[in-house]
Formats: structure tokens, C-alpha cells, sequence
């Protein structure tokens, strides 16, 4: 063990720097052991593949800079001066990526390199490379981004434009003046790498703390609760909580910090900020977190707060629902904890799946679909995706309803329809027994698209009719997307219907305000359905579905649930 760490890290000086018992080591090595049997870690071969293709990333990344350079006129030697750096952030930086992961990338280009140019030029040099798999371009999303699968190894690559006129590759990104003169994508595009190198020098010991995080990733991963877009802390708000108790514990191992998570957060005072270090102050004028000025800051329920300037609010996604799910899932996990740390449970306990779609009685669909391309469908999706918990608030606002638990994941499917009825149906949610359905990956699909879109015509027989994958000869392919909410209900005895069109109406409104929304192509729809039936695939294999309860005479009807 290292010499005892006095030093203060973050806002408060730690609870104890005691250092660890020989029954605390011996826990930690069978969390090692889990987390490895797990699956968690992945092999020294795959992490020298993933710096190999970091590697081809970076000359791709001169390269595009260069391009860019000479076709405004700059001279060779100026051009190739002119640099281009990337950085990693998320997962990978922080040092607990497990096998399958993807790599968050930052690519860093001078001032005369526009974001344009980056989905003109640099997509046109990846589309090049033999080690491209896959590509999906979003350059409307939040932060604009470019999705691949390069030498099977799945890449999100964002980029960022410094008002400099060159980028080396000594330049590091902390210097806060860097920030000066960017928009808010840019600012947006740089944060990710800015707040992960800040946490890593925020925590005591690193070693520990990527263990330990390690762990509750894996937890969240497995207890359904980790995803941003769907009101649930992200990964980097879950490494956030993490440090803090890594602070909190400045020489404890991470057996340790783990079971201490549980047993502070289930405490915690929200909406008590988190923080790992005092809110700076800096040389832009933008806004820094601050519940005393904005209101919207006030309202936020479990702050988070990102230590990199400018500091923002990690989790501002948390509804009331999803702070119930977290709370409740933390309280089982320091139960857990209580009895893994006196060994009468083991560490794998802590890691068992979801019950989601055994927890409640009600739940409702939505299905996004389009009679499109698959890259039309990935799009509406994902509009549909970053739109749903608004649907989400809104049903908060009913009063009988408790609860309103969105599923973090989506669930792809492909349909091949003998007709416009069977199609409409389809999209309406109806599950067609004369449809050829199959599982979708949709960005698989988009590059099986483009690589076949002369041969697909070619393939067309004299009325328009094609040949599925499955052999049956089909007119429309109908992708959908289905995302699930659990609904926790509390009615009137005497009136057992529950009307949600309001919160439906609103819901479809605001997805179909999206300025690519086409009526012929995209579709939204709500649907209610009882846990009973529930689709198949929804549930792993060998996994027990829930059955349909017998009625007890006295037993008053089922809730009605009235979508739009």
C-alpha cells in the first residue's frame, strides 16, 4: 500500500484516511476476481488494436487539416504546420472501457477549419479507408458527430475548432483562454475531454478509483440506470459520484469506496450539489452553474456538478421518476453491501439484471417508425429518443400516476410488409403475424444500404417488388424503433381509467415539429400494453415473462389506460 495520503481533495476535507484491513484487501481481491469473470476487463491484444487505430485516427486527423488547408489556398509547408490533434474522453480516457466499448474522440482543428469540413472532407477520407465498417453521420445532434466502426472497433468522433492558428501535438486542452472566441458547439465538443482529465486529477489514488467505477458502471449498466438521454445519470456522472467518495476516503481501496457509495448517496441531502472542487470563475461570459441566480439550476433534483470551467450541471435529465429508480436502486445496492462486506453474499449479487419488465403492471410503447432508408429511421429515432422524456415530465403531471419509468434501451426491428395496410398497422404498433419481422441494427443496416443501393435496384422485379433477406417476395420495409415506459398507477377505486391523451397529443406534437419530419415516411405512436404482453424481445433467453394473474371475483377491473 501506498504511504498515507493526507492531502485534501474537493470541497470538504475527507471523512477518514484510514488505510485498509487485511478483510477490506481480501474483499477487494474477489471484487477484482468478479469484475474479471464479469467480463469487464478487456485483453492487452484488443487495447493495443484500439491504440493502433487511434493511431491511424491521428494521421487521419493531420491529414484532413492539411486538406483543408491547401484548398484555401495555404501554402505546403504552412498547411502541413498547421497540425490537428485528437484526444479520447468518456470510458477510454478515464480507463474503464471493457471489451465492445466505444472510443469518445475529440478531434481538435485550427480556426480556418470549419465544422462543414468536418462532415465534407474528413467523412470523405474515412469512407476511403479499407478499415472503415460502418459510418453514420449526425451533424444536427446536440454536439454533431460522426459514428464508425474502424477495424471492428466502434468510434464516436466529435470536433472542436480552437482560435488558434495552429493545433501541435503538445497542445493540451487546459488552459481555459483556449475556450475564447467559440461557439457553443465547440464548447459543448471540447467539455468531455476538459472534465475527464479533471477527474483524474481530482482523485487520490487513480488505480482505485478506475476500479471502483469500474464496478458501479457495471451496476448501473445491469440495473438499467445508466443513460443520460433518458433521465438517469451518464457515465460521467456516475465517475463524478465516484471521485467524490474516492475524496471522501483518500486511502481506502476500492472495495471499500463502493460500499461507502451506497451508504453516503442513499443519505445524501439532495438537491446538495455534488462537487469535486470549488465552481471557478473564468474568461468567458457564458453561463456557470448557479441555482441562487437561475432557476432552471434551482429545480435541478440530484446535481452533479462538472469540475472543468465553464461548470455545468451533469445530470439536469433526472425527473422525479428517475430520481425515485436511482434512490430505490442505490438502497438495494447498500442492503447488498452490508452483507458482501461481512461475506454472506457474494460480489456477483450486486450485479444481477433488471427486473424492469417484471416490476410493473402497465407499461407504454412508442414506436418511431419509417418507410424510409434505415438511415432515415436512425435519424427519426433519434429525434424521437432525445424527445422522450419530455413525454416522460408530462405524464408526471397526471396525478395518478406515481411513476413513469423510461427503459434505457431501444429496441430495432425491421418489417417486411405484403402491403400499405399491413404496413400502416405495423407502424400503428401492432405486431403482424404475416410480416417477416427480424431484429435491426440500424447502423449496420445504413451501410448495407449504401454498399448496395445499384444491386437492390437492379434486383427490383417489373411491379416495383423486391426479395427480402428472408426470401419472401415484399413491397415495403417498415423500421421501427421501440423504447419502453413503466407505469406506476394510483386511481380512484371508483374510476378505473386512466386518460394520457393529453400528455400523448403534446408528445406527438413536439416530434413531429422536427423539420425532416415527413408524414409519409416517419410515424409516432403510444400504445399501452399490460405486462402479460409484453413482446418477446424484450426478454433475454430462458428468461420467465410474466402471466396473466387469475381475477379474484371481488377484484374490482383492470385500469383502462387511454393514449391518443
Amino acid at each position: 500500500m501506498n504511504s498515507i495520503i493526507t492531502k485534501t481533495y474537493g470541497v470538504t476535507p475527507p471523512i477518514s484516511t484510514a488505510s485498509p484491513t487485511e478483510a477490506e484487501i481480501g474483499m477487494n481481491e474477489k471484487l477484482i476476481d468478479e469484475l474479471k469473470r464479469q467480463g469487464s476487463f478487456e485483453s492487452e491484444e484488443e487495447s493495443q488494436k484500439r491504440v493502433e487505430v487511434l493511431n491511424k485516427l491521428q494521421a487521419l486527423a493531420e491529414e484532413f487539416v492539411r486538406s483543408v488547408s491547401l484548398q484555401k489556398n495555404m501554402a505546403e509547408v504552412i498547411a502541413r504546420d498547421a497540425g490537428g490533434k485528437i484526444f479520447t474522453f468518456g470510458s477510454y480516457r478515464l480507463g474503464v472501457y471493457s471489451p465492445g466499448s466505444d472510443i469518445d474522440t475529440l478531434i481538435v482543428v485550427p480556426k480556418h477549419v470549419t465544422r462543414e469540413n468536418f462532415f465534407d472532407v474528413f467523412e470523405k477520407l474515412l469512407r476511403k479507408r479499407v478499415e472503415l465498417d460502418e459510418i453514420a453521420c449526425v451533424p444536427d445532434a446536440f454536439v454533431p458527430i460522426i459514428k464508425i466502426k474502424f477495424s471492428g472497433i466502434s468510434v464516436d468522433l466529435i470536433c472542436a475548432r480552437l482560435d488558434i492558428p495552429q493545433v501541435p501535438l503538445s497542445l493540451t486542452l487546459d488552459d481555459k483562454n483556449l475556450l475564447r472566441n467559440l461557439d457553443e458547439k465547440d464548447l459543448r465538443a471540447l467539455n468531455g475531454t476538459r472534465v475527464t482529465d479533471e477527474i483524474l486529477r481530482l482523485v487520490p489514488q487513480p488505480i482505485v478509483f478506475k476500479h471502483a467505477l469500474r464496478a458501479i458502471k457495471l451496476w448501473a449498466q445491469r440495473r438499467a440506470i445508466y443513460s443520460n438521454v433518458m433521465g438517469f445519470p451518464g457515465g460521467v456522472a456516475w465517475a463524478m459520484l465516484v471521485a467524490r467518495i474516492c475524496q471522501l476516503y483518500p486511502n481506502a481501496i476500492s472495495a471499500t469506496v463502493i460500499s461507502k457509495f451506497f451508504n453516503i448517496l442513499t443519505k445524501w441531502s439532495w438537491p446538495q450539489p455534488v462537487m469535486l472542487k470549488p465552481i471557478e470563475d473564468g474568461p468567458l461570459q457564458v453561463r456557470v452553474w448557479n441555482p441562487k441566480l437561475y432557476p432552471a439550476d434551482r429545480a435541478h433534483r440530484m446535481p452533479i456538478i462538472t469540475p472543468a470551467y465553464p461548470s455545468m450541471c451533469a445530470t439536469h435529465n433526472i425527473s422525479a421518476s428517475t430520481q425515485k429508480v436511482i434512490m430505490s436502486e442505490l438502497k438495494r445496492g447498500a442492503a447488498l453491501m452490508d452483507e458482501i462486506m461481512i461475506g454472506k453474499r457474494p460480489w456477483a449479487d450486486l450485479f444481477t439484471k433488471h427486473d424492469f419488465f417484471h416490476r410493473y403492471k402497465y407499461y407504454l410503447a412508442v414506436y418511431a417508425s419509417s418507410k424510409g432508408t434505415a438511415e432515415q429511421q436512425l435519424k427519426w429515432s433519434g429525434l424521437v429518443e432525445s424527445k422522450l422524456r419530455q413525454l416522460v415530465l408530462k405524464l408526471e403531471w397526471i396525478d395518478s400516476i406515481e411513476l413513469a419509468h423510461p427503459f434505457i434501451k431501444e429496441f430495432d426491428q425491421v418489417h417486411y410488409c405484403a402491403d400499405e395496410e399491413e404496413a400502416k398497422r405495423v407502424a400503428d404498433g401492432e405486431q403482424i403475424a404475416t410480416a417477416s419481422t427480424k431484429e435491426a441494427d440500424l447502423m449496420k443496416t445504413v451501410k448495407a444500404e449504401e454498399n448496395k443501393e445499384h444491386s437492390d435496384k437492379a434486383a427490383a422485379n417489373g411491379d416495383g417488388e423486391k426479395k427480402a433477406e428472408d426470401g419472401t417476395t415484399t413491397k415495403l420495409v417498415v423500421y421501427t424503433t421501440t423504447f419502453f415506459i413503466g407505469l406506476e398507477i394510483n386511481l380512484d377505486p371508483h374510476n378505473k381509467q386512466l386518460d394520457i391523451q393529453w400528455p400523448c397529443k403534446e408528445f406527438y406534437e413536439m416530434c413531429r415539429s422536427w423539420p425532416e419530419y415527413d408524414e409519409d415516411i416517419n410515424c409516432i405512436c403510444v400504445r399501452n400494453i399490460r405486462n402479460f404482453n409484453l413482446p418477446d424481445y424484450v426478454f433475454g433467453e430462458g428468461e420467465a415473462r410474466p402471466v396473466r394473474q387469475k381475477k379474484s371475483k371481488r377484484k374490482l377491473a383492470d385500469v383502462e389506460v387511454r393514449p391518443l
